[in-house]
């Protein structure tokens, strides 16, 4: 984590689960954000979930292209074990969805870049506070590509999941997606 971020925002959530390797231990990029978003979680999952439209709202995002999956019907939404290609972040990515659990707000998906050399994990969790919802994003990266960039722009991928959020919570607030 670059030192200008606040201690507290390089400590992992206990709650993510990480894949073997992924750990923010054992990977060389983590990024950790959080907000309290004053919507119902299940308002807050649509959102997320419909990732044929994040390129709608969220501007980190290009391209999202869900394959279907064998035996399915396509659909605009993750699913558990959907691959999906986009762009973020100026990099073609395809990922797969690794964790999904609407009823306890647990997504994740791993991604790797197509032409540039980076394998990411990336886990969400949304936790019912209130009237809201806290939303917990961390993501860890691999690879040279990766760290390379972490040492030009340290402070990027934080940045860039700050965005996320609060496009996400905009979304939220107006209810829930059509």
């Amino acid at each position: 984590m670059p030192p200008s971020l606040p201690r507290a925002l390089a400590v992992p959530d206990p709650a993510i689960k990480w894949p073997e390797g992924y750990s923010p231990h054992e990977a060389p990029v983590f990024v950790h954000n959080r907000r309290h978003i004053a919507a119902p979680a299940d308002v807050v999952w649509a959102w997320l979930v419909g990732a044929a439209r994040w390129p709608l709202w969220y501007p980190n995002s290009h391209r999202v292209r869900l394959l279907p999956l064998p035996g399915a019907q396509s659909g605009a939404q993750l699913v558990k074990d959907r691959r999906f290609r986009w762009r973020t972040f100026g990099v073609g990515i395809i990922s797969q969805v690794t964790e999904f659990d609407p009823h306890g707000g647990r997504l994740a998906w791993n991604g790797e870049g197509r032409m540039a050399p980076v394998r990411v994990h990336h886990a969400w969790l949304l936790i019912p506070e209130g009237t809201g919802t806290l939303v917990v994003t961390e993501e860890t990266q691999h690879g040279w590509g990766a760290r390379a960039m972490h040492r030009l722009r340290p402070r990027r991928m934080w940045e860039g999941h700050e965005l996320w959020l609060s496009c996400l919570e905009r979304q939220a607030l107006g209810g829930p997606p059509p």
